[in-house]
């Protein structure tokens, strides 16, 4: 591209910010009732930019009629548009800040958009007019895509239903149809040597990349190690699907694969000398070493990875780092707070709220901060199979207490307080019965439930950590308190 040429699509990418930011301006976002307090000001004030800031990226169909229905913005913000890896990265903070119909709506469309035409993939990225955003699609032959996306998304979705209990990510035929030939047509189709991971050729360039990564190194990448990752995790998560529908059978295959591709990663992919695992694969098959951020992200993201040294050297090879780019900087504080990195998901929420920072306003970037304030600092974690909210404080000496309302979980509505990691209450506002499993970090042989001491159950988190919880069953309008039963004598509490 000539620099005349240059300068003038950055002078056409400006300007459609601007009308996007002129047309953004002119409207009122939508509301959520969802709320954090706390002790802590910077975690507020951070909080408290992520749901305005994520909230403006909302586009209701009642109020913005768009033919592709309830929508929030997952990609550029020029584009009016969701791409499938944000959507699927973004789905937890939208769950927390209310959209749960929106993901229903947007992860639908890319469930219905899997098609042989493009050898079972989906469309890239969906605009507010409900087609393919044409910035990626030209036609069936000429588009955009990376390879982890179908695995992604259908993870989310499994996700998804363990936080709402919506049945149609488990029974609509679309969303079936989808998973079913995600796992095998879509595997089939884009696996060329039969070693069960799809991969990218050079001839076919950006149509079917081979992992996230669209650095220099895209183009030489047979699959990466995001890919290998996601495609594992998306196997556990439809063989959870899959159980639910009374296929034990295809759900055990499923698992089977998933350890397959991890037990192959671990004794393949791994460099002793070099204390790390290779960050991708060339077309014959040569593992490459390239210290590419990228590379460790994903596997810990999506659970690759067992507990051990390996995992730990992974971890510390990006503590510390500086990110390649705000969008994978945005999967950091969810993958700290799960590996036991307090200290750095917490500076990492307040790096990402920043106002200095750049490309803070990226969509990802706020809808990745509430969902780490959930999921990660608080630990809420629902099953809808069982109804069971877990929390679990991962507060740091920065944050004295913090408490999040009005949190949507299946049908109810709760709150979650942690005063430090000493004790946690919790309240269910609205709807049905839900089972609370209060996790409190450490080994305690008695937990006191509104002061009354239960015999804890015991074991250990991803982190390798010691901790001990009680199940607590609350009704609408009904609140409990979880604290240690430290008495004089207990041994723990001299600890």
């Amino acid at each position: 591209m000539t620099r005349k040429a240059l300068t003038a699509a950055l002078c056409l990418v400006l300007a459609i910010s601007a009308v996007a930011a002129a047309a953004r301006q002119s409207r009122t976002p939508p509301g959520s009732p969802v709320v954090l307090e706390s002790s802590d000001t910077k975690l507020t004030a951070a909080f408290a930019w992520a749901k305005a800031q994520a909230l403006d990226y909302v586009f209701p169909a009642s109020t913005h009629n768009d033919p592709v229905g309830d929508w929030y913005e997952a990609a550029l913000p020029s584009r009016f548009a969701f791409c499938m890896r944000d959507v699927s990265h973004q789905a937890n903070g939208a769950q927390l800040l209310g959209l749960g119909a929106f993901n229903l709506n947007m992860l639908r469309k890319f469930a219905l958009g899997i098609s042989p035409a493009r050898d079972f993939c989906s469309y890239w990225e969906i605009d507010k007019w409900d087609r393919p955003a044409p910035v990626d699609y030209k036609n069936d032959k000429d588009f955009w895509y990376n390879l982890p996306a179908n695995f992604d998304v259908l993870d989310a979705c499994w996700r998804q239903y363990l936080w709402t209990g919506n049945r149609a990510y488990i029974e609509d035929p679309a969303f079936l149809n989808f998973y079913g030939l995600t796992v095998k047509e879509y595997v089939q189709a884009w696996d060329k040597d039969g070693d069960g991971v799809p991969e990218h050729r050079k001839e076919y360039g950006n149509r079917g990349l081979g992992g996230y990564d669209e650095g220099p190194s895209s183009d030489r990448t047979l699959y990466g190690a995001d890919l290998v990752a996601a495609e594992a995790r998306a196997f556990d998560s439809y063989a959870g699907i899959l159980e639910l529908r009374g296929d034990s059978g295809a759900a055990d295959s499923l698992r089977q694969r998933a350890a397959g591709l991890r037990e192959r990663y671990m004794e393949d992919w791994w460099n002793e000398a070099r204390g790390k695992f290779a960050d991708f694969a060339l077309e014959d098959g040569k593992l490459v070493f390239e210290e590419m951020f990228w590379g460790g992200v994903f596997p810990l993201y999506f659970g690759l990875i067992p507990a051990g040294e390996r995992r730990d050297a992974t971890l510390g090879g990006i503590l510390g780092r500086e990110p390649e780019g705000i969008e994978v900087e945005s999967y950091l504080p969810e993958i700290f707070y799960g590996y036991g990195a307090d200290d750095a998901a917490y500076a990492e929420i307040l790096r990402l709220s920043d106002p200095a920072k750049k490309r803070r306003e990226y969509p990802a970037v706020p809808f990745a901060v509430i969902g780490a304030v959930a999921t990660g600092l608080m630990g809420v974690e629902p099953d809808a199979r069982a109804r069971t909210v877990t929390t679990r404080s991962r507060l740091t000496g920065k944050t004295e207490w913090a408490e999040l309302r009005n949190v949507p979980v299946f049908d109810s509505v709760v709150d979650v307080r942690h005063d430090g990691r000493r004790g946690t209450s919790f309240a269910v506002r609205a709807g049905g019965n839900v089972v609370w499993k209060a996790v409190i970090e450490g080994r305690w042989q008695e937990l006191r439930v509104n002061g009354i001491a239960r015999k804890a159950l015991q074991g250990g988190d991803k982190a390798g950590r010691p901790i001990s919880w009680v199940m607590v069953n609350l009704a609408a309008g009904e609140k409990a308190v979880v604290v240690p039963n430290r008495r004089p004598d207990d041994k723990q509490a001299r600890r």
